[in-house]
Order: structure tokens, then sequence, then C-alpha cells
């Protein structure tokens, strides 16, 4: 293999994720404080990094228009006095360089190291995870559509914390607010699940999530059949993921190859189905088409709350 294939090949791993080398380490993780879109897929982070650039870059068009990047280089041709001397250029020089890397940083997607495996996450600038993963999911439902050959899930991430359980409650305290504070009431369910990480005991997160939903506004009812509204809450190794989506059943939990594919079950079939789930409130079992690199997954709350 010739050396101008190799160098190309390094820059395609450095890009797409492939690889779990020090060049991954420090800026490019999943921190508190981000928001953008966790994605699961099937053993082969590089193609799914490579796809999730493709379909949220697709979409996002439609939504928001193309991409405009944010430089901060400035005129050369103003700046071209009768001479400069040595220092002068290498300020110049430097300057230039930080300019490229703030536009790099101001990208609308940029790939950040999860922390799990068959996991990655999308960091997003300038627009709103939930409404783009969304937009996407519709159409995917709407049309049938496949796009994609080894994403599984798509969810967004509207906000972050450290996962700890004080931590968490702390912060879901005013980030639910929008869709649970009295006036606003829904029907819900949480959806819960931890990678690399074993000091939060589930059903304990749960039970206080949805003691914390109940005191926002006393009208709110846990619904595991079809809720109007999905607390997704994902804990990878010290950060916590965190959303609000509508829809999580009907596109099949943000699966985009489930969602895809026609609907099996005849309409009245399915409403008993409804009817009989409904009357019980136990928790769903684990996504059949879910990666099981997770440690835990649990949907809605104890019997007991």
């Amino acid at each position: 293999m010739s050396d101008g294939q190799n160098e190309s090949r390094k820059r395609g791993k450095k890009r797409y994720g492939g690889g779990q080398g020090k060049r991954w380490k420090g800026s490019r993780e999943l921190e508190v404080g981000m928001q953008g879109v966790l994605i699961t897929c099937n053993m082969n982070e590089r193609k799914c990094t490579s796809e999730a650039y493709n379909l949220l870059g697709e979409y996002a068009d439609e939504l928001y228009g193309p991409e405009k990047l944010q430089s901060t280089e400035g005129s050369s041709e103003e700046e071209e006095e009768e001479e400069e001397d040595v220092d002068a250029a290498l300020k110049k020089e430097v300057e230039q360089l930080k300019g490229s890397t703030q536009t790099k940083q101001q990208r609308r997607f940029q790939a950040m190291e999860s922390g799990a495996n068959n996991v990655i996450f999308i960091r997003t600038h300038n627009l709103e995870s939930d409404k783009l993963v969304h937009h996407i999911l519709s159409d995917l439902h709407t049309t049938k559509k496949k796009k994609s050959r080894v994403i599984l899930r798509m969810l967004p991430v509207t906000g972050t914390c450290k996962a700890f359980q004080e931590d968490m409650l702390k912060f879901l305290t005013t980030f639910l607010e929008p869709w649970f504070k009295t006036p606003n009431a829904a029907s819900y369910q949480i959806v819960f699940k931890a990678r690399n990480s074993s000091h939060n005991k589930r059903d304990d997160i749960i039970k206080a999530i949805a003691g914390l939903v109940g005191k926002l506004n006393p009208k709110n009812k846990v619904d595991l059949t079809s809720p109007e509204l999905t607390i997704i809450v994902e804990v990878i190794k010290a950060v916590c993921c965190l959303s609000v989506v509508r829809d999580y059943t009907l596109f099949r939990k943000y699966n985009v190859q489930e969602v895809v594919k026609e609907e099996p079950t005849k309409p009245e079939e399915r409403k008993e189905t409804s009817e009989d789930t409904n009357s019980t409130l136990h928790p769903e079992g684990e996504d059949p088409t879910e990666n099981r690199h997770s440690t835990e997954e649990h949907t809605g709350v104890p019997p007991s709350v």
C-alpha cells in the first residue's frame, strides 16, 4: 500500500471515529454541558459515524438551510501594508491557525468519543437536536425509505449533567419544567439505560424522577402504552444524557431500522393489546432489536409509584 493511501486511511479513521486511540481523548470526549445526538450502531462505529453525518446533514439542510461556517479569518487584503517584520508575520499566522481551529469547532456536527462500545455521540451546534431527530424519524416513518445500514437508534440529547442521582435530580428540576410544570401536563414514561456505569440504582433513579414529575404537576400521569412524552435518561460513565421526546412508541423507540417497516398487526389487535398493557402498568422489556452491550434498561416507573 502506498504512503498516500496510508495517509488517506488515517485521515478517514480520525474523522469517522475508528479506533479508540489517544487522538480521541480530551476535547473530543462526551462531556457535561454538551448537546447532540446519541446513536447506537451494529458493530461498525466508523461506518455509523459516516452514515450519521450524511443523515443528519441531509435533514438539517431541509430544516435550517445549508450550513454556513463561522470563519474568524481576517481580510488579508486590508491587512497588506508596506512591510511586516518577522514577529508580526508569525503573530498573524498564529491568529489564522486559531481562527481555523475555531471554525472547526463551530461545525454543525462533530463526532465525539461517547465512552461506550457501539455508541457514538454527534455534538450539535446552533440547532435543536430533538426537533431534527423527530423530523428524520417522521419522514422515515412516512416514506418507509431505508437510509442507513448500521445505525440502530438515534436519540436526541438536549441536556447533560453529572451521572449521580443528586446532580441528576437537581438538573431535572429545571430541565423538565417546559413539559411538565403547571399549567403544562402530559402522560409520560421514563426510559433509563446505563452503560459502563454501576453507581446508580435503576429503580431508585426512576422512582425519584417520577416523584419529581408529580411535584411539577399532579396531573402528569404515567402511560406505558402510548405516552405523549418520553423522558430519556442515558448514562455513560460519569455523564447523564437527557431529553424529552414525542412519538417514542410510534417511531419504534427511535429505531431507524424498525420505523421503516410496515406495521405487522391489525388495528383491532393492537387496540386489544394496548388496553391489556395499560391496565397492568408493568415495565417494558428490553428492545429485542437493540445491541446487548448496555448494562441496564427500564421503561416506565415501578408499580409502587
